[in-house]
């Protein structure tokens, strides 16, 4: 029969032994050190001055005087000297100095977090799951909260260098179908797919400029593809409605109406080419008189006229341009009048 236990090294009464008591309290003494163990500190190397019964120390290298000889041993005050326990891996004890539970690895004592001020630390943790050198810490979960510990929280994602990815994958059947974050650059973006392999960019936002980009924006003025973000330079609201028309290759690149007044009358654009021009003239009943637009036509325009005033017949020269056109004024019976004349021409600017 075994005189010690094959874990714990715990002392076996033996058949027929004298003095039973003796081995069995020297059972309960090592037990008493072993179960819910704790030590004073890890590392210790100089017996204490005045120790009291059951105190225990976790021995470091170089230990001295009582200890010597008996490195990385377990050290426990019996109340009249020291005994030693030789640690198995995975024993672990609770460092009271240090705050912190600890695992013996078979040559150091090594943190398990969980203290309340010490350096905690863990390899790998899995909640419910199982961790691994990759998910160092793997949880499986109905729900996962993280709460403040006062005012703020924050989760920081951070990568080592601008060219890696810092973001947050959403999966659905371990298939990746959505992420956002950094990839790859300091940009945001939100990628989605429909089976984990061909992405599309939504959208990304400069992180210089804080402007958005992506497949979820409108491309151009002409791009209408349904469900698209409008672009405030491609679309039209109260800002850009009414300004300056503009146009590139025909597509326009300004406001939708522009208006104002020249020195003989009036003018409108529009963003679609059209323009329509007003003015008033008075013939000098003799010979033409010029009428020059608000606003230059590219082509020579379409143009209606009226009298105001004495009755008179109104004529144009066939010569109209893009900056105005000659008047005329008969009356009825012959010969030219002066009269007040009406001018509205419609064409465009582009």
């Amino acid at each position: 029969m075994s005189e010690i236990t094959p874990q714990l090294g715990l002392p076996c009464i033996q058949p027929s032994q004298a003095q039973k008591h003796v081995t069995h309290n020297e059972a309960l003494t090592l037990l008493d050190t072993l179960v819910q163990m704790r030590v004073e500190s890890f590392g210790a190397v100089t017996p204490p001055a005045a120790p009291v019964a059951g105190e225990s120390h976790a021995l470091g290298t170089g230990a001295s005087d009582a200890w010597a000889g008996h490195d990385g041993q377990i050290a426990t005050w019996d109340g009249g000297a020291w005994t030693f326990l030789s640690p198995l891996s995975g024993w672990c004890a609770w460092g009271i100095a240090e705050g912190e539970l600890r695992s013996w690895t078979g040559g150091a004592w090594v943190a398990l977090g969980g203290g309340g001020g010490g350096s905690d630390s863990v390899a790998m943790l899995g909640v419910n799951a199982t961790a691994d050198t990759t998910n160092r810490l793997s949880v499986s979960a109905d729900a996962t909260l993280f709460n403040n510990a006062g005012s703020d929280h924050r989760l920081v994602l951070n990568k080592a260098a601008g060219v890696d990815t810092a973001s947050l994958l959403y999966q659905s059947g371990w298939t990746g179908h959505a992420e956002m974050g950094l990839a790859g650059d300091t940009d945001f973006h939100l990628k989605v797919s429909p089976d984990g392999s061909a992405w599309t960019e939504a959208l990304v936002v400069d992180a210089t400029t804080g402007h958005v980009s992506g497949a979820a924006v409108q491309g151009s003025p002409t791009d209408t593809t349904p469900g698209r973000l409008a672009r405030a330079d491609h679309v039209y609201g109260p800002g850009n409605l009414v300004g300056t028309v503009a146009q590139t290759g025909g597509i326009p690149t300004g406001a939708v109406i522009q208006s104002g007044t020249g020195a003989s009358g009036t003018y409108v654009r529009y963003a679609d080419g059209t323009q329509i021009c007003s003015a008033t003239a008075t013939t000098s009943g003799s010979g033409a008189t010029l009428c020059t637009w608000a606003a230059t036509f590219a082509s020579a325009p379409r143009v209606t006229v009226s009298g105001k005033g004495p009755a008179a017949i109104i004529a144009t020269s066939s010569a109209a341009s893009g900056t105005g056109v000659n008047l005329y004024a008969f009356n009825a019976g012959g010969g030219q009048a002066s009269a007040v004349v009406e001018v509205i021409a419609m064409g465009r600017w582009f």
